[in-house]
């Protein structure tokens, strides 16, 4: 008897699982030990999709060429009610009440859930995984994450004899163009955003890609995989990449760097500190060397030592081939849900309280020995000083970088404080600080 797979959404990324599942169907039998078959799509708008993908159309549910939101609510009814659909795959997208509501009914009617729905998880994720173990199901989302990149798996799977000591990386392709864009062509970000929207690499409204919130999805879903953070999307801090200037990029080479949107979580004791957020990646880390609309993640083990895992991390076939994957182990090992990382009890406590090497850069008076009075400030605070910038000399103002040793953030607001109190208006701005990530 075959495992029947039904596709709730043929956007970009349903219509890419749709051509899988049907393109590699004798393939995926021999893998998975039994037939995979589409049973059924459900889209808003059928017969589109089924021209844009090469889907038949009589996969699709209903008759006409489009479907009311009420006609493909009842079709979505149908499916969730049909005792012979094993797994439903949800890539209608979104967050909202509806979307949790069907998922949720997936689950509670006995199917396996796939989903690449990263703010779903995110947000949602603890009412979701309680609602598949109750009814003895598993959640795959593989493609939630970076899309083609393994990486659940990995974890799950291929690092379980592991002690994960830090996981970084780049999991947003649009904030990467952009930033890459800005160190390789000089582009301002302005420039840029508009560049990664002609291309494609970028939606209309960019919001969630450049303020760090897509990343921030990820990361969530990732913490509580890889340390068993019980950790809520809103608390993750987070800054994307608007702010990031021409002169912050032109600093980061001069210091051996590249500016990357990393995802970063490390555990020291029973913390995680944990962030998204622009850093300088040195040249030595193999994430400095990650351009375009590439994804990348790099996990580091008490045994293992450093991992990288390079890939695509949006698109219809790459994230629909994640999405497979999971339809494949479902298909195999389903009566054996995928096991979950229980709470352990580890706190998420403020980046700024561990010691990271920082760059900072300072716009100051163009006066005489501004860079002792700076150097000496941050001295005084028990900083050591790497490596000092040139300056760069305006009409009246001058800007220079400081990459610092280890410290804390909060020495480094020590140290501006105490510039500001005694040399009052040699400062023209707040300083832009910036992690190294070596």
């Amino acid at each position: 008897m075959a495992f029947r797979v039904a596709i709730l959404g043929c956007g970009t990324v349903g219509g890419g699982v749709a051509c899988i599942l049907l393109e590699q169907r004798e393939s995926l039998r021999v893998k998975a030990g039994d037939e995979i078959e589409l049973a059924t799509v459900v889209d808003l708008f059928p017969a589109q999709a089924a021209e844009r993908h090469g889907v038949p159309r009589d996969l699709f549910a209903g008759d006409g060429d489009e479907l009311t939101p009420d006609e493909a609510n009842a079709e979505v009814d149908r499916v969730l009610a049909d005792d012979s659909i094993d797994l439903v795959v949800e890539t209608i997208g979104g967050s909202g009440e509806g979307i949790v509501r069907i998922t949720r009914s997936a689950l509670e009617s006995g199917k396996h859930l796939v989903t690449a729905n990263k703010a779903l998880l995110a947000l949602h994720g603890e009412e979701l995984h309680a609602a598949a173990r109750a009814a003895g199901k598993s959640i795959g989302y593989e493609a939630s994450v970076t899309a083609a990149i393994p990486i659940i798996r990995g974890l799950t799977d291929g690092l379980t004899g592991e002690d994960i000591q830090s996981i970084s990386g780049i999991f947003n392709g649009t904030s990467n163009f952009i930033l890459s864009q800005m160190a390789s062509e000089g582009q301002s970000f302005e420039d840029a955003l508009a560049d990664a929207q002609a291309r494609g690499y970028a939606e209309a409204d960019p919001t969630l890609d450049i303020n760090g919130g897509d990343a921030g999805h990820k990361l969530t879903i990732l913490l509580r995989l890889v340390f068993g953070l019980d950790v809520a999307y809103a608390d993750l801090p987070r800054q994307g990449i608007d702010t990031v200037t021409a002169g912050e990029v032109d600093f980061a080479n001069e210091m051996g760097g590249v500016i990357k949107l990393i995802c970063f979580g490390q555990r020291e004791g029973d913390a995680v500190y944990a962030t998204v957020r622009p850093m300088i990646v040195k040249r030595g880390n193999l994430l400095s060397k990650i351009d375009g609309a590439t994804n990348a993640v790099r996990i580091v083990g008490r045994y293992a030592g450093e991992n990288v895992m390079i890939g695509q991390g949006a698109g219809s076939l790459e994230t629909g081939s994640a999405i497979v994957s999971d339809i494949v182990f479902l298909a195999r090992y389903g009566g054996h849900p995928m096991p979950e990382r229980p709470t352990s009890g580890l706190k998420l406590r403020p980046l700024g309280e561990l010691e990271l090497p920082y760059n900072i850069v300072f716009e100051t008076a163009d006066v005489p020995g501004i860079t002792g009075i700076v150097a000496t400030a941050i001295g005084k605070q028990d900083i050591n000083i790497d490596s000092v910038s040139h300056n760069r000399h305006g009409s009246d103002n001058a800007e220079f970088a400081i990459a610092t040793m280890p410290c804390t953030r909060t020495q480094i607001d020590r140290a501006v404080a105490d510039i500001q109190e005694n040399h009052p208006g040699s400062l023209l701005s707040e300083p832009r600080v910036l992690p190294i990530l070596v």
